[in-house]
């Protein structure tokens, strides 16, 4: 799928040019992962790593694939990153081409679901 929309070529690239966040896409491009395991997968700080995720979020980078709770009722996020490739190119104007990595329509079908097992 092309990417016509400034905005969001700007934060893919963006996104690209920072080695924490490529390291959070790829850690989250197979398997869903909770901050705390990116966290020490790629030794990123604490503060770095929520800053980070955060963003990501924000802009539709990565989604929260499934709610979870612990046993003694904390409460914490899986996420997954929406993009599974990423090819750019430069000739005269920047073209990004990416492709999904989830079905946003299905995890929000998970999520919904995911809610119910925990009731």
């Amino acid at each position: 799928m092309e990417i016509k929309d400034k905005k969001r070529k700007s934060v893919i690239l963006s996104a690209l040019a920072d080695d924490d966040v490529i390291n959070i896409l790829n850690s989250t491009k197979d398997e869903a992962k909770s901050a705390l395991m990116i966290m020490k997968l790629h030794d990123i700080s604490h503060s770095t790593a929520y800053r980070k995720i955060k963003w990501l979020l924000d802009n539709g980078l990565l989604v929260v694939e499934k709610i979870k709770i612990t046993d003694d009722g904390k409460k914490f996020s899986l996420l997954r990153s929406t993009l599974e490739s990423v090819h750019v190119t430069y000739e005269n104007e920047v073209k990004i081409n990416i492709k999904e990595n989830v079905n946003k329509v299905q995890l929000t079908a998970n999520h919904v679901f995911s809610m119910e097992d925990e009731l």
